[in-house]
């Protein structure tokens, strides 16, 4: 896929784990982007990956960070990690890209939004799935008025959890992952795209088990504390009027729910995963009675990384890039409300707000520019 123009940014990578090869070959679709080098806290993993794709093991993240030519370094660490780590990126003058969530504490999301304003630096994070062809086209079938004006939503991830296939489980049940944390920011990203940002939260929360067991092969039979919430549930008030529902579990063998759904004045509209940058879309016109499929009007070959092709065109443009830090610490910050409503069994106002990130254009050469 072609670049925004002829200057191919430098990217780094720090955290070679499960993720790390999405990224890698996510950015490649991408001629604007070079992955540069590599680095983890355990040499190995990086060694391991560097030779996986064919790239240059920095042999440090110091040295990494060192790197003048490097220009953006995407943080694939864990989440206890992200902040501190993102802070050495800001520190050593790079632009910084973060796997979700940006950082598992308010303040120290603060702490990495001010660092970089503090030295005209950019902040991107993950997820950055609402840039593929099924969010896309969702955005536009709203902005174009077919449902009319949006007045609800629902969304709902619910699963048994990741213990039966990941081969690293534990860290999912600790603070700062659980399902909220973990896959509710692609929920939440994706509700902030198509409706913007969030004023109020209402919410309950528990912890279904005391501890899991895991059936993945490489952990089987290992059992582990649970130390999150494990189903959340809530209502979320939406600057712009609408309200939305979202459940995130990972209590529940099966369901027929839908992912997400947008309920408006004149239809309704059945919105893809937010985990994937495809399809399907369908839509429910007013009086029709029948779903019907609506073809893409963006493309979804675009992978993990696109996030950080958007971020290097708008350094470039001098314009806003759409997967921003101040949307992700808005996500934080209301994941954070669900949490204290219901401790504090009252609705919460969700002091921050950000920007709706702009729409992708029909057609650009490179399916994000302008």
């Amino acid at each position: 896929m072609a670049g925004p123009n002829n200057t191919t940014t430098n990217v780094g990578i720090i955290g070679c784990g499960n993720i790390s090869s999405a990224y890698v070959n996510g950015c490649r679709q991408f001629d604007s982007l070079r992955v540069a080098a590599v680095a983890d806290i355990v040499p190995e993993a990086a060694q391991a990956k560097a030779a996986e794709h064919d790239l240059i093991c920095a042999g440090s993240v110091e040295a990494l960070l060192a790197d003048p030519d490097i220009e953006i370094v995407i943080n694939l660490t864990v989440p206890s990690a992200h902040a501190a780590v993102g802070l050495a990126v800001l520190a050593a003058g790079k632009h910084l890209y973060s796997e979700k969530p940006l950082a598992v504490e308010r303040a120290d999301g603060r702490a990495v939004r001010d660092a970089a304003a503090a030295r005209g630096l950019r902040v991107g994070c993950a997820p950055d799935t609402f840039l593929g062809g099924g969010l896309q086209t969702c955005r536009k079938l709203i902005d174009d008025g077919a449902i009319g004006r949006p007045v609800a939503a629902t969304a709902f991830m619910l699963s048994r959890g990741p213990e039966s296939w990941h081969p690293n489980p534990g860290f999912f049940y600790q603070w700062g992952a659980g399902p909220l944390f973990d896959i509710g920011p692609y929920y939440l990203t994706a509700l902030v795209h198509l409706l913007g940002p969030v004023e109020r939260v209402a919410a309950l929360a528990r912890a279904s088990f005391a501890e899991r067991v895991a059936t993945s092969e490489a952990r089987y039979g290992e059992r582990f504390p649970v130390d999150v919430p494990t189903h959340v549930a809530g209502t979320l008030g939406m600057a712009a009027g609408p309200l939305a529902t979202l459940i995130t579990s990972f209590d529940v063998w099966g369901h027929s729910l839908p992912r997400i759904e947008i309920y408006g004045s004149e239809g309704s509209l059945s919105v893809p995963d937010p985990n994937t940058f495809g399809g399907p879309v369908r839509l429910l016109r007013a009086g029709s009675g029948e779903w019907e499929d609506v073809p893409l009007t963006h493309s979804d070959a675009v992978r993990r990384g696109v996030g950080v092709a958007d971020m290097a065109a708008a350094i470039r443009e001098g314009r806003p890039h759409r997967a921003a830090g101040e949307m992700a610490y808005h996500v934080l910050d209301v994941m954070h409300s669900f949490y204290d409503a219901s401790a504090e069994g009252r609705t919460v106002t969700v002091a921050s707000t950000c920007d709706q990130p702009a729409a992708l254009p029909v057609g650009a050469p490179s399916g994000f520019l302008g």
